[in-house]
């Protein structure tokens, strides 16, 4: 079964789509199956993948039935329709044979406030006892139709029920972060908010109702598969030192914060992830920076940034200094691929 994979930080400018981007066509370049799951209301990487400019360009391709984008492939449980979830009709991603979207929806933001209370595990649970599995279900039938690999998820920057539902439900999950002083202090917000959605979630796995509802709800083994830092200044092939100063603040709260408390959750085995990658935890699986240039025109062609050709880019001194970069971008992705296959087996 595909492996669900969700790239999480409550701290919003992190990369998070670049980073699902680059990566998903990486292993789909490996020979993966791999489909990118939108669930950030705000659609970027949907935009991105597709070309579109806004939210009115994306209302034309969706339909109902059979469900093409995430809102509608909820909502049979969300909306009480008369029939079952079923996986999603994904789109060929141009470029990658091995690669598809599952596209995002503005609407999905609506089924928010539904699902925190049903999450509730109140009184109110029965009518509502079909909700906190659903999504999870519509992702396995979804991997399974495609036979897919993996499934990486683009998470909103929140701390709502959605991303909560989305990370205990899901198989494993990656932090991405910006060196600066707001990630130093979304670890330390992790650490404490990540503990209480899995205790949640164990309880919510032995509750009855649940158990035996339509979609029920699974035990929970999601697992932390590491950081990755992007988004710092390159200088001397390496980070500038304001930069590095954040960067070495960052492993220091992953190393005294947030993988403690991870290690107690059961969210992390820290000797089983420094037997399958050779690296600590604390160590993040990637560090690339940030070619601002390369990922605008990245963002522009739907082409992943070690993908640009001269065409796109330019030729001559342009091209040498481009394709260098380009390079060490390749290199940071081609890296954070192995270890993810490596993490998740």
């Amino acid at each position: 079964m595909g492996k669900i994979i969700n790239l999480f930080n409550h701290k919003g400018g992190v990369s998070k789509t670049t980073t699902v981007f680059n990566l998903a066509w990486m292993l789909g370049t490996m020979g993966k199956t791999v489909i990118m799951a939108d669930f950030d209301p705000q659609c970027n990487l949907t935009g991105m993948v597709l070309g579109y400019q806004g939210v009115e360009d994306l209302e034309g391709t969706y339909r109902d039935n059979p469900p093409n984008n995430i809102k509608d492939a909820l909502s049979p449980a969300f909306e009480a329709k008369p029939r079952q979830i079923v996986g999603a009709e994904c789109i060929q991603v141009p470029g990658n044979t091995n690669l598809l979207l599952l596209p995002g929806h503005i609407g999905l933001a609506e089924y928010e406030t539904t699902l925190g209370i049903a999450q509730e595990l109140s009184g109110s649970l029965l009518p509502l006892k079909n909700l906190p599995g659903s999504i999870r279900y519509m992702l396995s039938e979804t991997a399974a139709k495609y036979n897919a690999d993996f499934v990486f998820v683009d998470m909103s920057p929140s701390l709502g029920p959605v991303n909560q539902n989305l990370l205990m439900t899901s198989d494993h999950f990656v932090v991405p972060l910006h060196p600066d002083y707001f990630s130093a202090m979304a670890l330390s917000s992790l650490a404490r908010v990540l503990p209480r959605w899995r205790a949640w979630a164990e309880m919510a796995s032995g509750i009855e109702i649940l158990k035996t509802a339509d979609y029920p709800f699974p035990e929970p083994t999601s697992t932390y598969i590491g950081s990755v830092i992007q988004k710092y200044r390159p200088r001397m092939g390496g980070a500038s030192k304001a930069f590095q100063h954040w960067i070495d603040q960052l492993v220091a709260g992953l190393k005294d914060q947030l993988v403690p408390e991870l290690e107690k959750a059961n969210l992390l085995d820290t000797a089983d992830f420094k037997a399958r990658v050779g690296i600590d935890p604390w160590t993040p699986i990637m560090e690339v920076a940030d070619f601002n240039s390369l990922i605008a025109l990245s963002q522009e062609h739907q082409t992943p940034v070690y993908a640009l050709t001269p065409d796109i880019v330019g030729k001559g001194a342009i091209w040498d200094q481009a394709k260098a970069n380009m390079d060490v971008f390749y290199a940071g992705f081609e890296e954070c691929a192995k270890r993810v296959i490596a993490l998740t087996e």
